[in-house]
């Protein structure tokens, strides 16, 4: 086994290659400008003394190059394989030093690290370290060790914990590449799932069965927002999940981390601010909480040390306030929707021919969300029955297939057409081209809807965090709350009579209400914690 001291030397002055000869082997250390140097202890000649020799050597080296003679602390990793490729500029020689072993205070432990232990350097700057662990796992540094070139690298935590943090992840995803093309890397990670244990990992199907039950859900979200009851579960969490959390960190060595989920605020903070100390991660590293609820969120969406919060209404920022979030950690600029209802939508009548719906008829939207799930028939029929041919109707009835074959072979009211949809990939334009929607209290959605001046019927929602959205509606008069499919028909019948005049207060006001600008708001921000990578972390 090979134990690894590496070292990025950050030559400035002259540029010629200069050679130190370390003494005992006869071999050179070539150190050229902005190209890592790694030097090679075997296991039964490394010491103390020998590590502080070569620090001497790179030391004197850089002070006949004008710089300092500052102390260059050292830390030793562990075993390396691999190797780089040919056209890396590191050059790699081996030193023998006086027999002996390192002291365990100079060797960071590498449990919950995935064997990953790179050295952190301070002093002026000059002179930096290289994180070139675990080679062995994951085989030859393509592009070489000079990290000049490398892309910055976000990653985004989420959980398919429902459709919406997925979407949000999405949603932030496009938003980058929409404003600034490839300058980063972007990697969305189910955290949960894919890098944690058991039971952690199976987070999402819980979520799934616990909301088919409100009584179930309401008791979880009640319980778990105190403060003394989510630490110490996050505390547990920690001790679990977190080395394989840490290991996930060192896949990606992100420069910027952003969570759109209310359970990967605690345990990756904390991994991440270990990692930091331990000379793991980079300094330079900043992590962001991108809330996708509305107005009642769960507390653990607001951790205070997070580098910065983004919320999407003063209720939200209130309720961070009231939890000890610094007030300039936060941001209220809207939720992360898709950036296509940020472009600017074409007009509803455009829209509606290249539909295939009537340019001039109202058209109601009826949403189910993404597995086809609510009173969707029921409140067809109602429509059907009470508006008929005075409005047009489309039904967008997700991955329930069952759903589509029934609504389709149904008759309908002579001179009513009736649009039906199974999981669509072009929302913004259906709902561009609609005049109201009838929908679940979902926080995207309704963001959404008010972008496109939709007034909504809310008619379902998930207990707890979707429950302030009904009063966010209803209040701001964007809309109305109706879980009987007769009244939901019955009120928007109201809302056309007299030439729609009502359906069109409610359509401006919508608009008023919306924030069509928020994902790039957010993204612009996020781009501003993206700090350039510290001197030897790649």
């Amino acid at each position: 086994m090979i134990i690894v001291v590496a070292y990025t030397v950050m030559m400035r002055g002259k540029g010629d290659n200069s050679v130190v000869t370390l003494p005992g082997n006869g071999q050179s250390l070539s150190q050229s400008q902005d190209c890592p140097v790694l030097v090679d202890f075997p296991h039964a000649s490394i010491s103390f003394q020998s590590i502080k020799h070569a620090e001497s050597i790179l030391r004197n080296k850089r002070s006949e190059h004008g710089g300092s003679s500052a102390s260059l602390p050292i830390v030793v990793g562990s075993s390396l394989g691999g190797g780089s490729d040919s056209s890396s500029c590191g050059s790699r020689v081996s030193f023998r030093g006086k027999q002996g072993k390192i002291p365990n205070s100079r060797i960071p432990s590498s449990k919950g690290m995935s064997s990953a232990l790179p050295w952190v350097g301070y002093g002026d700057g000059l002179y930096r370290a290289t994180p070139l662990w675990p080679l062995g796992n994951s085989g030859p540094v393509r592009g070489g060790w000079c990290c000049s070139k490398k892309k910055p690298r976000i990653l985004i935590l989420m959980s398919d914990t429902g459709g919406g943090h997925r979407a949000s992840a999405e949603a932030l995803r496009a938003g980058f590449e929409h404003l600034y093309g490839s300058r980063y890397e972007i990697d969305i990670v189910d955290l949960w799932t894919h890098h944690t244990p058991w039971p952690y990992n199976e987070f999402p199907k819980s979520y799934s069965f616990m909301v088919k039950y409100p009584f179930v859900w309401r008791t979880n979200f009640t319980l778990t927002q105190p403060r003394f009851v989510h630490v110490p579960l996050a505390t547990a969490m920690n001790a679990a999940a977190g080395p394989s959390i840490a290991a996930a960190f060192e896949k990606y060595k992100p420069n910027l981390i952003i969570s759109v989920h209310p359970l990967m605020q605690h345990v990756p903070v904390q991994v991440m601010r270990r990692r930091i100390e331990a000379g793991l991660q980079d300094p330079n590293t900043t992590f962001a909480t991108v809330v996708t609820d509305l107005t009642t969120c769960h507390n653990t969406w607001f951790y205070n040390d997070v580098d910065r919060c983004y919320v999407a209404t003063e209720e939200s920022k209130r309720q961070a306030l009231n939890l000890g979030m610094d007030k300039d950690k936060l941001r209220v600029y809207g939720l992360p929707i898709r950036p296509a209802f940020s472009h600017g939508m074409p007009s509803k009548k455009s829209l509606k021919k290249k539909l295939g719906l009537d340019p001039v008829k109202p058209c109601i939207i009826l949403m189910a969300g993404g597995e086809g799930m609510g009173p969707l028939e029921k409140t067809v029929d109602a429509v059907a029955s009470h508006i008929g041919a005075d409005a047009q109707l489309v039904v967008v009835c997700g991955r329930n297939a069952a759903l589509v074959q029934r609504l389709t072979s149904k008759k309908y009211p002579e001179g009513m057409n009736v649009n039906v949809q199974g999981f669509v990939t072009n929302m913004p334009d259906f709902m561009g081209a609609c005049d109201v929607i009838i929908t679940k209290a979902g926080p995207g959605t309704i963001s959404e809807a008010l972008i496109c001046g939709l007034p909504l019927v809310l008619n379902a929602y998930i207990p707890c965090q979707e429950e302030g959205n009904i009063p966010y509606v209803t209040e701001n008069n964007v809309g109305v709350f109706e879980t009987k499919p007769r009244k939901v028909a019955e009120i928007i019948k109201s809302w056309l009579k007299n030439d729609g005049k009502e359906l069109k207060a409610l359509a401006a006001r919508a608009k008023a209400l919306a924030k069509p600008d928020s994902l790039f708001d957010i993204v612009k921000d996020l781009s501003t914690m993206i700090k350039s990578a510290s001197p030897g972390y790649c």
